[in-house]
């Protein structure tokens, strides 16, 4: 029973959904032994020598008060010494903030940069959940179609048609989930004149940049924020979730410019006054004896690649997709085979072929017809699910 004028109380939120990716996993929860290819938690175990020195924090004290707001000194530090090393500098107590994950720093910037109705760029397909950061922050997303026979690549010809005069930032993650796209360095560089002409904000969401899977030049990670020009309208978003096996710690940052970071860091106090401090004590530990842990969970990744694309080619009268080249995810077409939108073609294959998979669309509207299946999962995930999707699909 709903309190008096209880239906009118809720108004913004009817605007805003839960995501669904975490739609589908609740749902996956609800039936027994579904195998699940959908949401993106790594199947590893966070690295011993990451929790073990995470518990001499907890053992010595350290972590049951709060950090500074802008997250721990010693972590700031470490993380500025990283960035450096990636060609990026930025400084440690000014420019360098702390946050619950790369979800909440994303949210606190949009929520920082954002007047009522002002819109931001969206390549579409990418992940889902930013669209519904942008409404929190009484935005609106304005979805601009990548190219899929060219790997997903960037338009700049659909981004500046997408320009308006209410257009405010440009957002993205680089490598793409749910494509495994690289983003070309000239035409991150041609996205960046544009943004410099038209007055634009860019946000980068890099989580997945450790995980890049074939060498040579077009596969090249480049990041804007190394762009010395750009540190006044560049926030670049990083988390430990993915690199690091850590989604249950929520812990990442983001660096831009001091005249930046000082107003996001209002809204970061005020949602959560800091990163969780046994999280941040993790990161630090990520940070200093991570790099072994990150080369294996690749390696892992690789041999989970070439695996699920084994499995779709048996699959080639349904599925048709191109080779992901980063991040954990693989982005198949099924438009030859069903003409049913990809919610319904999803809700049908986790209820009558018990697998769990993301409907295309959740990524925006250029995503339809395709589902997301993710090869973060185990080995046996993986082939249990197919196992499963070759007898349904008979």
């Amino acid at each position: 029973m709903l309190l008096k004028n209880q239906e009118k109380m809720f108004n913004k939120t009817k605007n805003i959904n839960l995501s669904p990716i975490k739609d589908i996993e609740i749902r996956a929860s609800k039936i027994p032994n579904i195998v699940s290819l959908a949401q993106g938690i790594p199947s590893f175990d966070t690295a011993d020598i990451i929790k073990e020195k995470t518990i001499e924090k907890i053992n010595k004290g350290l972590v049951s008060k709060y950090s500074l707001s802008p997250g721990l000194l010693e972590l700031r530090e470490a993380i500025e010494q990283e960035l450096a090393g990636e060609k990026m500098f930025y400084d440690f107590e000014t420019e360098i903030l702390v946050t619950a994950g790369a979800m909440e720093a994303i949210t606190a910037s949009l929520l920082a940069i954002l007047d009522k109705g002002d819109e931001v760029l969206l390549p579409s397909p990418t992940y889902t959940s930013y669209q519904e950061a942008i409404k929190v922050a009484n935005g609106i997303p304005v979805f601009v179609d990548l190219i899929e026979k060219d790997g997903w690549a960037f338009s700049i010809k659909n981004f500046k048609q997408k320009i308006s005069n209410k257009t405010k930032a440009i957002l993205f993650c680089n490598p793409n989930n749910p494509t495994g796209t690289i983003y070309a360095k000239n035409q991150l560089i041609e996205l960046s004149k544009l943004a410099k002409k038209y007055n634009l904000y860019i946000l980068s969401d890099e989580v997945y940049k450790d995980f890049i899977y074939q060498e040579g030049e077009q596969n090249n990670f480049f990041s804007l924020a190394q762009i010395p020009e750009l540190r006044k309208r560049i926030i670049r978003i990083f988390s430990f979730s993915k690199s690091h096996a850590m989604t249950g710690w929520r812990v990442g940052f983001l660096h831009s410019d001091v005249s930046i970071v000082k107003e996001i860091l209002k809204i970061h106090d005020s949602l959560v006054t800091c990163a969780p401090v046994v999280s941040q004590y993790a990161a630090l530990a990520a940070l200093e004896y991570g790099r072994e842990a990150i080369k294996f969970y690749k390696q892992e990744y690789i041999k989970r690649r070439e695996l699920i694309c084994r499995r779709l080619d048996k699959l080639k009268n349904i599925f048709s997709y191109q080779k992901p080249n980063s991040s954990y995810y693989v982005f198949p077409d099924y438009s030859n085979f069903s003409k049913l939108d990809s919610w319904k073609f999803s809700i049908k294959l986790l209820e009558e072929g018990k697998v769990a998979v993301v409907p295309g669309v959740a990524f925006g509207p250029n995503g339809e017809n395709h589902i997301r299946l993710s090869f973060g999962r185990t080995e046996e995930d993986i082939n249990k699910a197919f196992d499963r999707m070759e007898e349904y699909f008979k």
